[in-house]
């Protein structure tokens, strides 16, 4: 990966509708090159994927709370079975596996307080192999979706 594939990337995270045409232009090449690298750089899995921002808020996801996991048991099989199921749950937006304790960190977003109690009762309190779950509330973002740095 050269500069001009990280400018190519670096356009792209700041606005991912771009067309080739208007990328080429920004990273200064002509269009079939600008191209190629992008194509390369999907391909390679430098570029995984496009998608829209949503606000939480607009879809009625008003809470928003930072769970922390600590495994009761922390074996192959029921770690595979914790995080095979932390995947099913449509309301943890981030899901991290940390080293130390605790084990987990959960990024969730539901409706309000009532939903989250809910949630937190009846999905993740029962997830394999969890031995005590602590939350914090967010009460503000202050830095949100910033694009990867350069280097």
């Amino acid at each position: 990966m050269d500069d001009v594939d990280r400018k190519i990337l670096a356009e792209l995270q700041q606005d991912g509708r771009l067309t080739v045409t208007e990328l080429a232009a920004r990273v200064r090449l002509s269009v079939s090159p600008c191209h190629r690298r992008l194509r390369e750089l999907e391909r390679s899995g430098a570029i995984q994927g496009y998608r829209a921002v949503v606000d939480a808020a607009a879809l009625g996801l008003n809470f928003e709370a930072l769970v922390f996991v600590s495994m009761r048991q922390e074996d192959r099989d029921t770690v595979a079975e914790f995080e095979r199921a932390v995947g099913e749950l449509d309301h943890v937006l981030d899901a991290q596996r940390l080293f130390g304790e605790p084990d987990y960190l959960l990024r969730v977003a539901t409706a309000d307080l009532a939903a989250f109690q809910r949630l937190y009762d009846d999905r993740l309190a029962t997830l394999p192999g969890v031995q005590r779950l602590t939350s914090t509330l967010v009460m503000k973002h202050v830095v949100r979706d910033r694009a990867l740095p350069a280097q």
